[in-house]
């Protein structure tokens, strides 16, 4: 039976990625400040549906998973953040949130 992609396999993309000593993925740090997603989302305060959301957005067309090519993971991960947005929106319509 194949699993679907939502399965949580925590080896699923080990693969051949280089981590570093704090075990950050490349796809979350920036090209030329090396920034990490976590550190920008730590130093804003965001709440947990804007932090989903910018670590979708910066990871966007980085991240490979088999059987996806690049752009279409990448739209994936625009969709994800996109509907995290509107978790916030509702969360905020409803006088939640931060």
């Amino acid at each position: 039976m194949e699993k679907s992609k939502y399965y949580y396999d925590k080896d699923r993309n080990k693969g051949d990625i280089d981590y570093k000593e704090d075990s950050t993925p490349p796809y979350y740090i920036g090209k030329y400040f090396k920034y990490k997603a976590k550190d920008i989302i730590y130093d804003f305060n965001l709440s947990y549906n804007l932090g989903t959301a910018i670590s979708y957005i910066l990871r966007s067309g980085k991240k490979s998973e088999k059987g996806y090519s690049l752009d279409s993971k990448g739209i994936e991960d625009l969709i994800k953040a996109i509907n995290h947005l509107n978790f916030e929106i509702d969360e905020k319509s409803r006088g939640g949130g931060k």
